[in-house]
């Protein structure tokens, strides 16, 4: 018994001494010098689907770690090298020194299921990543960019996907606070248009100029593809697979689409195999985000019926109906569910 006290004793003991919570509450985020716009009216159409913005909590984790890392604000540093002009070596508080950008950005995980809950949108604040990597002089053959984490997590993005424009970051902040602990505290790269798992290092350490045919990170070391862009997806939210429909009522079919960094320009729902109908669309603060949508169903038929979704990207293209499993490039086909009508 005293064994098993002291055991637990000693693990309380050192969860204390590396907890970096009380580091992540002393944090005060600086405005930024470039906000967020404001949510336009009618972007959460509240049909009872997934909140626009994603709440800390509900927002998806994929981890290699067992435990979550702990990083203290006052010991960290982030190292930029490799093929570079010159190295960079940069604390906490320097970060925060610089300009800050404020964006409503939408996340995907690559192994998110047709339909599945491993996407969402939260308002990032960080540090254009574009310019640190401008300071620092990356060389015109350093096609790839690896993020490295403080737990060896190593994620490869394409250097020119950083540069050309987008708001890819290096986040502090998160919904108005600090990052949480478990979503990469203190520093986390997001790049809209980018699935997670080539672009959104947590708890970063380490940024090293390299090219993609000298150097695989972990997951592409694993047989998912070197680079992945994320794909047209769209997702019935409500109603829930089997719900009880009474015949002539309406009732709303309503979701989430996505494609960060095109955006959507259309949304559809077909009933039974008929012919596909126009959703309407909620408002988005920009391409990087998903859109909610909804389309007012007179219901029909008796028993089981199908109620199945596909997107419009803004450059036209239909999401394909086509079955593919998320390994190694992304999921495709039709999220679809089948409610009972009687």
């Amino acid at each position: 018994v005293a064994a098993a006290v002291a055991g637990v004793g000693g693990r309380v003991l050192q969860r204390t001494r590396f907890d970096a919570s009380a580091s992540r509450a002393a944090v005060r985020l600086p405005a930024p010098s470039s906000p967020a716009a404001a949510l336009p009216v009618g972007a959460d159409l509240g049909k009872g689907g997934a909140a626009f913005v994603t709440s800390d909590r509900d927002f998806y984790r994929v981890d290699t770690a067992l435990t979550v890392p702990q990083v203290a604000t006052d010991s960290y540093t982030l190292r930029i090298h490799g093929m570079v002009e010159r190295e960079l070596r940069l604390t906490y508080h320097d970060l925060l020194a610089r300009p800050l950008i404020e964006r409503y950005l939408t996340m995907a995980c690559v192994s998110n299921p047709v339909g599945g809950p491993y996407v969402g949108t939260a308002r990032f604040l960080g540090i254009r990543l574009a310019d640190l990597l401008r300071e620092a002089g990356v060389k015109p053959a350093a096609d790839q960019i690896v993020g490295t984490s403080v737990d060896g997590m190593t994620i490869g993005t394409p250097t020119a996907v950083i540069m050309d424009g987008r708001d890819a970051m290096l986040a502090v902040g998160m919904n108005g606070q600090p990052l949480p602990l478990a979503h990469g505290f203190p520093v986390r790269m997001v790049v809209p248009g980018l699935y997670g798992y080539v672009s959104a290092t947590k708890w970063l350490v380490e940024l090293f100029a390299t090219t993609f045919a000298t150097f695989d990170g972990f997951w592409v070391q694993r047989g998912w593809a070197q680079q992945g862009v994320v794909r047209l997806e769209s997702r019935i939210d409500t109603p829930r697979g089997f719900a009880r429909l009474r015949r002539g009522d309406t009732v709303p079919i309503a979701g989430v689409a996505w494609q960060q960094h095109v955006g959507i320009r259309g949304v559809q729902v077909r009933i039974d195999g008929g012919a596909w109908q126009d959703a309407r669309l909620g408002q988005v603060p920009s391409a990087d985000t998903w859109v909610q949508w909804v389309y007012p169903w007179s219901v029909r038929g008796n028993g089981p019926v199908t109620l199945e979704v596909r997107a419009i990207d803004a450059k036209g293209e239909v999401q394909t109906g086509q079955n593919r499993d998320p390994f190694p490039s992304g999921a495709t086909g039709y999220h679809s569910v089948v409610v009972q009508v009687g």
